[in-house]
Formats: structure tokens, sequence, C-alpha cells
């Protein structure tokens, strides 16, 4: 028999054991928000609260004095006459003040905890423990804490001396996993470098570059960032592009959302050094875009083609020293952004003629070469001067033997003659002779 009734007791006492077993609960908070870790009971009278974290009791609350009706519409005179006799105990080394309970909640059996300004050194498995006159009850919390994606950067760098796409996110918790793809998608092996850098609180700085691709000016990089906690994946998207356009001629800047994005909301920006402006919202639900002055007398956006994925901005007339810089439309959907940003340069117009009051310089330019023609021809005499002068007069000895070879004439007619042309001779120089005549 006393084995029988032992046996006996046993199961009575696993079946309220059982029946006073609840599953635990996971919850995850937010860091520097508050946090609620759900804890209920029977209600009965005398309650005694106590939160555990790790087995190291973290929140007391009691409560004592006359006895309470277990009928669940006490009035809240009956509740504020019994938190008068209640007290809280606080643990200044674990929550630091930032824990409580609803006092007028508990005689309805409710013990949930209120944690203010939650942190990372929060996280952990929480107990809750009550005890009342009817009984015992015990709950297990398992509190994540987070510090969730808020904003996910994607922008061209080219810091490194070459270009590369550089993917950012700041203050998050646990380090997220960062991922890269290519639209439409190619067979090269993307090689992106990603650093992560977790400050004093463990809040995590990641900083991801991907190097452009050759040859492939249109490509769409994808950067995709995931967490282990189950929170929604963000992505953001970026095409860059460069165009040229004439002034006073009608420009089209393109625009196109990626396959993956249906009905985004859209948005154009335009900026010239690190002044950016607003040009237009189109709102996808009402099919209406919203302008922003002065650019609704010049640019257009056919709202009819929005909802298919083509954003392309008409610029009307555009001018050289206005309108040339960095035309951004972004698609947004919650969590996903795609940006084609195109730097747009505005030429004069072809054929442009100068205005009468317009300095022309071109006579400048002929007026160099006129010079430079005439020092060259300067030049050129002066070099054919200089060589005629520099030619000496040289005595042949062929020429010489030659003139001594030759018979005068004169010699066989008359010796006196020839005597007396001889004695007025010049000393043997060529040219024409004068003499005296002798009688």
């Amino acid at each position: 028999m006393s084995a029988i009734h032992t046996w006996a007791c046993l199961l009575l006492w696993i079946g309220f054991a059982t029946q006073d077993k609840t599953p635990d609960v996971t919850v995850t908070c937010f860091v520097s928000e508050e946090c609620v870790l759900p804890c209920s009971f029977k209600p009965g009278s005398k309650e005694t609260i106590v939160w555990f974290r790790q087995d190291v009791v973290v929140y007391k609350f009691e409560r004592g004095g006359g006895d309470d009706d277990d009928d669940e519409d006490d009035d809240d005179d009956d509740d504020d006459d019994n938190d008068s006799s209640s007290e809280e105990h606080r643990d200044p080394k674990q929550l630091e003040g930032r824990a409580s309970v609803f006092p007028h909640l508990v005689s309805r059996g409710n013990a949930t905890l209120i944690l203010r300004s939650s942190g990372l050194k929060d996280r952990g498995t929480y107990r809750c423990h009550v005890r009342t006159s009817s009984g015992e009850h015990n709950a297990k919390v398992i509190l994540k804490v987070e510090a969730p994606i808020r904003l996910l950067s994607l922008e061209l760098s080219r810091l490194s001396g070459y270009e590369e796409m550089k993917c950012s996110i700041r203050n998050v918790f646990p380090a997220p996993r960062v991922a890269w793809a290519t639209e439409p998608p190619t067979f090269e092996d993307l090689r992106p470098v990603t650093r992560m850098l977790a400050d004093k609180q463990g809040l995590y700085t990641v900083d991801s570059r991907l190097r452009l691709l050759n040859g492939r000016p249109d490509l769409i990089y994808i950067c995709k960032v995931t967490t282990p906690y189950g929170s929604p994946a963000w992505t953001a998207s970026l095409r860059e592009r460069e165009i040229k356009g004439t002034q006073g001629r009608d420009l089209t800047i393109p625009c196109s959302a990626p396959p993956y994005l249906n009905n985004p909301a859209l948005d154009w920006s335009f900026s010239r050094g690190d002044d950016p402006s607003h040009i237009l919202t189109y709102d996808i639900r009402s099919g209406y875009s919203v302008f922003t002055p002065p650019w609704d007398k010049t640019v257009e956006l056919d709202g009819f083609r929005v909802p298919f994925g083509d954003g392309s901005l008409r610029l009307m007339d555009p001018k050289g020293g206005e309108h040339t810089g960095s035309y951004a439309c972004t698609f947004s959907l919650p969590y996903i952004t795609h940006t084609d940003r195109t730097d747009v340069t505005i030429d004069g117009p072809v054929g442009q003629q100068r205005k009468p009051w317009e300095p022309s310089y071109w006579w400048i330019v002929g007026l160099v070469i006129t010079g430079l023609v005439l020092a060259l021809a300067g030049l050129l005499a002066f070099l054919k001067v200089k060589g005629n002068l520099g030619r000496k007069p040289r005595n042949d000895p062929e020429e010489v033997t030659e003139l001594h070879l030759v018979k005068d004439p004169t010699a066989d007619r008359n010796p006196n003659e020839s005597s007396a042309f001889n004695a007025g001779g010049t000393n043997g120089q060529s040219g024409p002779q004068t003499g005296t005549r002798l009688t």
C-alpha cells in the first residue's frame, strides 16, 4: 500500500507541474527602445513576483496585507488600496532601475516586466517566478536584443585609385551578412572586400567594396544585407551612366527599374557638387507627379510608363550652366532601393554663331602664324647669304697652267709692240690693258 500511495502522489505532483508548465517565449527587442517580457499567472492574493536572469535576481515585487477577492471585476479603488502595501526591489547592478511591472495589473494575474532603454548587455534567459496564496507559477523568456538596419547606402567611390561600389551600414547588431550580385548576371567571379568594426557598445559598422567590372558600363550592381535574427533583408542597387546633350535641344535622361521591383515609388533629384536639389516625386498609388519649382517648367515625366518600370525624364531646352550635373532617379519599396545615376554634360549648340558683343580671338592665331612664317623666311634668307659670303677665291693650279700655255697673237707681228704691251701690263692680272704708243 505504501508503494502505491507513493506512486500516486508522484503522478499527482507531475500532473500539477505539467499543468502549470508554460512554453518558453522568445522576445526580440531593439536597442534603446522599451522591451516587454510577458508573464501571466492565476490571480490570487499576497503576490510575490521575482524575475531572474541566469538565476540571478534582477527584480522583485511583493504585496501583502488584506485578502484580495478573486473576482476579475475589482474596481480601481481596491487596486489602489492593494498597491499601497506593495513593495518593489531592484538590483542596481543588473537592470539599473530600468525594470518595473504594472502594479495595478498584478491582481489580475499580469506579472509582465517592462525594461526601458534596452541594450546588448540585457540579452539572456529570464525566468518569472510568482507565488500567491493559491500556488506558484514559473515562466521562461529568452530575450534577444537587436540593432536593426536603418539605412543601407550604396555609392560609387574612386578614392582607391579605381572605380568601385561601396556598400555601407552603420550601428547594427548582430553582425550582418553582405552579398553582391549584378543585373544581368555575369560569369565573372565577384570578389568584394568586406570589413566589420564593433564600437564600445558592440554595434557594428560594415563597409563592403566591389571593384567595377571592365567593359560593362550599364551593369547594375546589387548589395544585399541579411541579419541572423530574421529581420527583413535590405537591398540596394546602383547603375552609373554618362551622357551628353546639346544646349537648346531637348534631352531624355534614361531611368529604368530592375525586373525584381514591382510598383515602386519614384524620386528624381539633381546635384552639382554638394548641393542636391529635389526635382519630383511620383506617387504610384495616385499616378500623379509632384514637381519642385523651378523644375516644373523644365522637365517632363510620362506617368503612364512609370508602372512599367520606365521613369525616364525629359529635359526641355537645357542650358549648359544650369543643367550640367548629376541626375539620380530612385525607385523604392520597403527595404529595397534602386538608383540610376546619370552624369549629364550640356555642350554649346552645333554651329553656334558668335554674337556681335562676344570677342573673337582668331586674329591672335592668325598673327602668330604670320609671325612664324616671316621668321622662317628670314632665317632661310640669312642662311643663303651667309653661304655665299663664305666662299673665298682660290688659285687653281690647272687654271694657271692653262693661262701660261695660251700664245699671245701679237707676238709675231712686231717685237716692239710686244715689248711695249708687256711693259704696260698689270702684273699678271687679267682684264683690259692700256699702253703708250712709241714713235
